[in-house]
C-alpha cells in the first residue's frame, strides 16, 4: 500500500454563502492530492502525457461527513491499496485542522495510449517506482 498526504487551504472562491466548501470542489482537492502523490514518486501528468499516456477519470465517489470551512487547512490523504494495471484506483480521506475525518472519496482512472486512444498498461518505469510499496 502507498499513502501520501498533502495540505491545502480552502479559499474563499471555493465556498458557498455558508462558508462551506462547495461540493463540486472536492474532486479538485482529490486531484491535487493525486497529482502530489505522483509527484512524490518523481512522476507528473505532464511527463506521462509526453510519453504517450493520459489518465482520464473513469469513476468518482464522494461521501460528505462534515463540511470543509473557509480558510481551513485540509489534509488530503491519498491511498493506493493495490498495484495499477490498465486501471489505477485511489482512495481519499480529508481531515480538518482538528484531524477530524470530514470526507471520503474514491476515483478510478484508466491509462490510455494517446495515439491509439485505447486502454494500455502504465509504463514500466511507473510500475518500478511503485513496486517496493507493494512487496
Amino acid at each position: 500500500m502507498f499513502t501520501h498526504a498533502t495540505k491545502l487551504r480552502v479559499r474563499y472562491a471555493e465556498t458557498d454563502q455558508m462558508g462551506y466548501m462547495y461540493y463540486g470542489n472536492y474532486a479538485q482537492f482529490y486531484e491535487v492530492g493525486r497529482v502530489e502523490m505522483l509527484r512524490s514518486l518523481g512522476m507528473t501528468y505532464r511527463s506521462m502525457e509526453a510519453s504517450g499516456i493520459m489518465m482520464p477519470v473513469l469513476d468518482l465517489k464522494c461521501k460528505f461527513i462534515k463540511p470543509a470551512l473557509y480558510d481551513e487547512e485540509i489534509t488530503i490523504k491519498v491511498i493506493m491499496a493495490k498495484m495499477p494495471s490498465v486501471r489505477i484506483h485511489f482512495s481519499y480521506q480529508l481531515f480538518n485542522e482538528n484531524q477530524e475525518l470530514i470526507n471520503e472519496g474514491e476515483t478510478t482512472l484508466v491509462f490510455i495510449d494517446i495515439k491509439r486512444n485505447k486502454p494500455c498498461l502504465p509504463s514500466t518505469d511507473f510500475l518500478e517506482r511503485l513496486q517496493h510499496f507493494f512487496d
